[in-house]
């Protein structure tokens, strides 16, 4: 059965864009343009996902997240916010509002689908893909099936939660990913582990990349991220 996903969006091309792709990958599509709209939207049909702009008419992004979540049954639909805000406070904010990613404009499509289908996968509300094996990006590749990262063509020794997370971060890039959730993809859930340890773990990763450390950004107050290149 297609999942539906609910688009509020003011910027008709915008909309038009993100529709042209998520139809391609087999989803269906409401939209509204208002901020107000949105949950007439969700009690009318309720859908699978929101992707949420921030910048929004009568009603901006964080209001009409904390208006969602604030119903006990809506409060479990996924929430991705959009928006060209990308300073800290503003992902911060969003996150800790209950959204489940942050993904700041301007966007590539291929990597919205891919959120979209990450967080999806996360709410256990599509099947599992088969895992990425490999990721290479600029001077860096790392591979789950030899377990080894090489930059510039030099081996990196990691141990397992460096090499774990260093993945986990360049397969999905330009994601906010908490402390908590680093621990939950990495061990598990229920593992005994502080946001120190995460911390601690991240300074000798980081020492280990070199120069190439600097593409992995801390996010105040929220955990980590792997910056793309544009």
């Amino acid at each position: 059965m297609s999942k539906t996903i609910l688009i509020v969006e003011d910027e008709l091309d915008i909309i038009e864009l993100i529709s042209y792709h998520l139809k391609k990958e087999g989803f269906t599509i409401d939209f509204v343009t208002e901020g107000d709209q949105a949950l007439p939207a969700i009690q009318k049909n309720r859908p699978d996902l929101i992707l949420l702009d921030l910048m929004l008419p009568e009603m901006d992004g964080f209001d009409v997240c904390r208006q969602i979540k604030s119903f006990p049954e809506f409060k479990d639909i996924p929430i991705i916010m959009v928006s060209a805000k990308s300073e800290e406070a503003d992902i911060v904010a969003g996150l800790e509002l209950g959204a489940e990613d942050y993904v700041t404009k301007p966007f590539s499509p291929k990597i919205l689908i891919s959120r979209v289908k990450a967080v999806l996968r996360r709410a256990n509300k599509l099947p599992n893909e088969t895992p990425l094996k490999e990721v290479s990006v600029g001077e860096l590749t790392i591979s789950k099936e030899t377990q080894e990262c090489y930059v510039n063509n030099e081996e990196i020794k990691l141990t397992f939660s460096e090499f774990e997370t260093l993945f986990l971060l360049v397969s999905n890039p330009n994601r906010v990913y908490t402390r908590y959730q680093i621990v939950e993809e990495v061990h598990g859930q229920d593992y005994a582990v502080t946001d120190r340890s995460i911390d601690v773990m991240m300074v000798s990763l980081r020492k280990k990349l070199g120069d190439f450390s600097a593409n992995i950004e801390t996010i105040r107050g929220v955990g980590y991220r792997f910056k793309e290149k544009s």
